[in-house]
């Protein structure tokens, strides 16, 4: 019992090794082509090369945090190649162990590694990316407009014309903005008047608004009962719907009380909750990608052939990363359930790397 337990032990630290390597390596590569395109962006501003470093380092563990599956995999084929070519897969066997053994150590590493990202990297890796947004939104040309969701409404803030105006909405119905009020101001930052309506249709940037009045700032009522009213604006429902394009914004503790309020307002929770479903699927995910790791590299032989398990590692990935994908909008457009989408492709690799595991565990 002592000795196997000393060859867990080894087996788990010398996985993590490997998967702490390769995070460092895809780091550096991450930043550095990050820092590039930071670099580019900012080549029109007077600004430091600080400003570009600090946003590549904002950005680039929320990019290693959704790679972290592919760099799993790898680390899982290196790893089994490297017990196999130095021959201490064979003394393992002759102390007793199978293959089977061997690959569930790093698999259950991977399942612990799994839950501490999804309830601890994932909250900080987002509050970075939202500070990576709030300082590039700084510099971005439509950073004069701004719209948010929040528990007291849907607002937004626009300019134009010589004025300022602050938009809020209780909710969003189809393709109308409800109980909506308009606060106008002008270039000095003094109140003008509010418009109020019982709806807007937001269809296109040329807002129609029903049932309006127009009370000036003394609380005076200019204009009442207007049944239609044009508005420019500099949003319609295709960017409203928009705001949360960028779930990396939000954290796996955050989840379900932003999918309680976007409900609330009216807006699509779909890409919500087929978030939530994939980072409780996360740990399943990374433990099947060391089961179909230790497939590959124990269970077939290539003659010793690296570049071989190269080719079928990054072939493997790509045909499981794109299946997940369609998969995944699948479920956002509703042809599938939520559930499905997410959890299909994992018990699909459960079920291969499974057959293989037998397969391989024969040997």
């Amino acid at each position: 019992m002592f000795k196997y337990l000393i060859i867990n032990k080894y087996l788990a630290r010398e996985f993590l090794k490997v998967v702490g390597n390769m995070c460092f390596a895809f780091f550096c590569l991450g930043f550095f082509i990050n820092l590039f395109e930071e670099i580019n962006f900012f080549k029109d501003f007077d600004i430091s090369i600080k400003t570009p470093l600090a946003l590549s380092l904002l950005f680039v563990p929320s990019l290693i945090y959704n790679m972290f599956p592919f760099i799993v995999l790898l680390s899982g084929i290196y790893f089994f190649l490297k017990i196999k070519k130095n021959d201490e897969i064979t003394a393992m066997k002759v102390s007793g162990m199978s293959n089977f053994s061997i690959i569930l150590i790093p698999s259950l590493v991977s399942l612990f590694l799994g839950i501490i990202f999804v309830t601890s990297i994932n909250p900080i890796t987002s509050i970075m990316i939202k500070k990576y947004e709030s300082i590039k939104g700084f510099y971005k040309i439509d950073q004069e407009y701004l719209a948010a969701i929040t528990v007291n409404g849907i607002w937004i803030k626009e300019k134009g014309n010589g004025r300022n105006n602050i938009i809020r909405s209780s909710n969003l119905q189809n393709n109308h903005l409800m109980n909506l009020t308009i606060y106008e101001f002008d270039s000095e930052q003094n109140f003008i008047r509010r418009i109020e309506a019982k709806s807007a249709n937001i269809n296109s940037f040329t807002w129609e608004l029903k049932e309006v009045q127009i009370i000036d700032s003394n609380g005076n009522i200019l204009s009442n009962n207007i049944e239609k009213l044009s508005y420019i604006s500099s949003y319609d429902i295709k960017k409203i719907k928009s705001l949360y394009s960028n779930l990396d914004t939000v954290s796996f503790w955050s989840l379900k009380k932003e999918i309680k309020l976007l409900e609330d307002r009216g807006y699509s929770t779909s890409e919500m909750r087929a978030k939530l479903q994939r980072s409780l699927a996360f740990p399943l995910f990374l433990l099947s990608m060391v089961l179909l790791s230790g497939v590959f590299t124990l269970g077939l032989y290539f003659k010793d052939n690296n570049w071989t398990y190269i080719f079928v590692a990054v072939i493997t990935s790509v045909l499981v990363f794109y299946f997940n994908d369609f998969s995944a909008a699948l479920g956002k457009t509703g042809k599938l359930p939520i559930l499905i989408s997410v959890w299909m492709p994992i018990l699909i690799i459960f079920i291969f790397s499974s057959v293989g595991l037998i397969h391989a565990n024969q040997k």
